[in-house]
């Protein structure tokens, strides 16, 4: 029986050792695609889910790791700020202003963000953290496009409403949706979405989105060999869409795990990611799209 009582003490000492770590670090994910529609090589981080978590006092560390990746493009994925009474956009602040001073930023918005944006309480914060983030060079994508024409790429940021984000029930993306928000994609551009919420990634591929780019699911919270992600941010046990890799036809969406956790602080083996897409022109194959590999 002792030794039983010892083995549990061990087996709780280690699961809190790996939670401890997988709160307060993260890797860097890569990926690799190629394209015929890119006009240029380019790399891209993507950014998601900070959650006003801090890698160090002014997330300098993370702000390291990024700058060591020397990216063309940062892209985030909505959610770097938790919606709660007194919300700190510092951590988030300290981040995205410091790389903006080195590298394009274009900015899709979360859950969170958008919550912010409607408290009445909460909003005018929010458009003062908005105004600090665009007075030093990043770019809002509010259901709005930009066309990068050195690499041939038309960058679009979804915004969605707060119905589709509802923990009871599943709203569908009408038919039309996509195109009443952006029109019709290009034959001839490569398409790359910013869209927080992966739920939806079969209506961003029947639009002819190329590349998506999501969050928000957290990696599932837990996650466990072969079943991947235990559960979702809207409480569902083992989303389909997790984290990592999905193919659709012709589109492709990567889903970023997150840098963080809002409400209880808790991820197990599953650290926080930053993400690395590095985009080539030329002919698509089965391996157009792949993981490289993890640091």
């Amino acid at each position: 029986m002792q030794i039983l009582w010892v083995f549990a003490v061990l087996l709780i000492m280690a699961a809190c050792l790996i939670v401890y770590h997988d709160t307060h670090y993260f890797h860097v994910v890569r990926y690799q695609m190629t394209s015929p529609k890119l006009a240029k090589a380019l790399r891209v981080v993507v950014l998601a889910d900070l959650h006003d978590t801090r890698y160090g006092d002014h997330n300098e560390k993370l702000s390291a790791k990024v700058k060591e990746l020397s990216p063309d493009l940062i892209l985030i994925a909505g959610d770097m700020v938790t919606s709660c009474k007194h919300p700190d956009f510092s951590g988030a602040e300290d981040l995205i202003c410091g790389l903006a001073e080195k590298f394009p930023v274009y900015y899709g918005m979360g859950n969170h963000e958008s919550r912010l944006a409607s408290d009445e309480e909460e909003n005018h914060q929010f458009e003062g953290y908005q105004q600090k983030l665009s007075r030093a060079g990043v770019v809002f994508l509010q259901n709005e496009s930009t066309v990068l024409e050195e690499y041939n790429i038309a960058l679009h940021g979804l915004e969605l409403e707060k119905e589709y984000y509802q923990r009871r029930g599943k709203n569908p993306l009408l038919p039309d949706y996509m195109t009443e928000k952006f029109g019709k994609a290009s034959p001839h551009m490569f398409h790359l979405l910013i869209a927080h919420h992966p739920q939806f990634f079969p209506q961003y591929a029947d639009w002819h989105a190329d590349l998506t780019v999501s969050g928000h699911v957290h990696g599932g919270i837990v996650r466990l060999p072969l079943l991947g992600g235990v559960v979702s941010t809207a409480f569902r046990l083992f989303p389909k869409y997790d984290g990592g890799l999905f193919i659709q036809g012709n589109s492709v969406m990567v889903i970023s795990r997150g840098l963080g956790s809002h409400t209880i602080p808790f991820r197990m083996f599953n650290p926080g990611e930053c993400v690395v897409i590095d985009l080539k022109p030329g002919e698509k194959t089965d391996g157009h799209i792949c993981k490289t590999g993890e640091i």
